[in-house]
């Protein structure tokens, strides 16, 4: 099963976040299908930027996204509305 995930990078100490598609079985930071957005939990406010048409299209396919994820998109989709 697909799942919408947060997959780490950046440096020590340094947390940055990409929004990705990947099998539920593979490992936080290993292979994923496509890369949906990214976060970065460090400024204030955080900086949420995801491809909410993208995050739809794997939605509407049965992927499952993680509780953070889900509330990544509600924050995203809130900020944006215009779009």
């Amino acid at each position: 099963m697909l799942s919408i995930r947060l997959r780490r990078t950046g440096a020590a100490k340094r947390p940055y976040y990409r929004v990705v598609v990947a099998d539920s079985r593979s490992t936080r930071d290993g292979r994923f299908v496509e890369v949906l957005g990214h976060y970065d939990p460090r400024p204030d406010p955080a900086v949420v930027k995801i491809d909410t048409e993208r995050a739809k299209h794997w939605l509407d396919k049965g992927a499952r996204p993680s509780d953070t994820v889900r509330s990544l998109l509600k924050r995203s989709a809130e900020a944006s509305p215009a779009e």
